[in-house]
């Protein structure tokens, strides 16, 4: 009964003792020169600066989750596409209409997505602070102050 899965328990463990194989050789007979840019964290090529725990944006998130949702979405494509050619032709019209009315309600919410310009990494101009030039400020400022301070007679 068990017999079927013989070929498979030895390729397991064939496989299993190889990969244990190389990682305990390539630790045995490997140089050990460490030096300090060898066990320096390694970002990129840039030097690291600051606090490895620091938070990421929202953005991130944001665009981690759109991907998920429409990565998802897009797999149901594929049984729809085997189950499509083997139905009956009154049942092939109606899964096309279904999957069209699927694939623009994907549409209106990508629409949605770039219209709110969600997918963008950098923060739009209306959610940015807005910064106020001062010296267009002092310059309204000193004839007012200038007045001020003439004395009159």
């Amino acid at each position: 009964m068990l017999n079927g899965y013989v070929p498979v328990m030895v390729l397991a463990v064939l496989a299993a003792i190889l990969a244990v194989g190389m990682v305990v050789l390539s630790f045995l007979l490997g140089p050990k020169r460490p030096d300090y840019r060898k066990v320096a964290p390694y970002e990129c090529g840039v030097t690291p600066v600051g606090s490895a725990r620091e938070r990421f944006p929202v953005k991130f998130f944001l665009v981690a989750m759109l991907f998920i949702i429409f990565d998802v979405e897009t797999i149901f494509l594929y049984p729809w596409a085997v189950t499509f050619k083997d139905s009956p032709k009154a049942v092939q019209a109606f899964n096309l209409i279904e999957m069209g009315v699927f694939i623009a309600i994907l549409f209106v919410g990508y629409f949605y997505m770039i219209g709110t310009r969600a997918l963008e990494w950098e923060e739009s101009e209306r959610a940015q602070p807005r910064r106020v030039q001062l010296s267009a400020v002092a310059e309204k400022l000193e004839p007012a102050s200038q007045a001020e301070t003439v004395p009159t007679r």
